[in-house]
């Protein structure tokens, strides 16, 4: 891949690991007043306005059948299934526990890649997951507390976890044959149409719900998700899906610095020392083996 393609790749992967970081700041007001579903619901309506907005102005029109499969598991498994257990999986245990068992999705989404892809799993990548992995288990330590964790919960953590790496191996064949914007635009409004049976509470929730809720919901179907599912698309196209699984690791590391400069959670010495093997994690799983100086001119390993 070109350079300049490259650094716009890590580009747009960057801003998805922010906007995804910053929902869990959003999902703590809208999940106060909204149930798991209607949430989910709410958010996907949101980011396929947003979307079928920029779709007809782009005019890009349907997605090429090939991608269809694609772009509908996706759509139901990672837009659907996944936000509403994830959601409701965070209201039978404590954040520290959720955040542990979800981020089991990235190694997922490698091994699914690997063997339904056909992807290379090279010893950084593994070695990196790793490392970030380790780092997110501390994060979550550090968060757990005095928390809770039923059995149920944790049975949604890892639905979760098993959906978000399904949908992303999914989508990638489709973004071979749809742009970022079809595949994103498409897959959200399959999973608001899959969360319709939430319409009713949604409703009646709506009337009762604080205005921030209302609103970080609204920032959530339009941020986390309208704008950070197309770049994470737009990303997915030009790399694997196990090396953009190991970019998410990124995002318990920065959850720890959104919570403390906007809800004034102090982190502890162990949040710190997660979030910083988080990161570390995802440099060695993005980083290239240099070129043995005894190669031949315009040879090189592959990472």
């Amino acid at each position: 891949m070109p350079k300049h393609s490259s650094r716009l790749a890590l580009a747009a992967a960057g801003v998805t690991v922010v906007l995804w970081a910053s929902a869990f700041v959003s999902i703590r007001s809208a999940g106060a007043a909204y149930s798991p579903g209607a949430l989910a619901l709410g958010r996907l309506l949101a980011g396929s306005l947003v979307l079928g907005a920029v779709l007809l102005v782009r005019r890009e029109g349907l997605p090429p059948r090939a991608a269809w499969p694609g772009i509908a598991v996706s759509g139901l498994l990672w837009f659907g299934v996944y936000m509403v257990v994830l959601n409701w999986g965070e209201q039978e245990v404590d954040a520290g526990t959720a955040a542990m068992v979800v981020n089991i999705g990235p190694i997922l989404i490698a091994l699914l890649g690997g063997y339904v892809l056909k992807e290379s799993l090279p010893p950084r990548l593994l070695a990196g997951m790793a490392v970030s992995f380790a780092g997110a288990v501390a994060v979550g330590l550090s968060m757990s507390g005095a928390g809770h964790a039923s059995v149920l919960g944790v049975a949604l953590c890892l639905l979760a976890a098993v959906a978000y790496a399904g949908g992303v191996v999914a989508q990638k064949p489709a973004l071979a044959h749809g742009s970022a914007l079809q595949v994103t635009t498409f897959g959200c409004l399959i999973g608001a149409v899959a969360c319709l049976p939430f319409a009713g509470r949604l409703v009646e929730e709506a009337g009762r719900a604080p205005l921030a809720a209302t609103l970080n919901m609204v920032y959530l179907g339009v941020f986390p998700t309208a704008l950070a599912f197309t770049t994470w698309a737009y990303a997915l196209a030009r790399t694997t899906a196990g090396r953009m699984g190991a970019t998410t690791y990124a995002v318990p590391a920065l959850v720890v610095l959104l919570a403390w400069a906007f809800l004034g959670e102090l982190p502890g010495p162990l949040t710190l020392a997660g979030g910083a093997l988080c990161l570390a994690g995802v440099a060695v799983s993005r980083s290239r083996p240099k070129p043995s100086p005894t190669a031949p001119a315009g040879t090189g390993t592959r990472a």
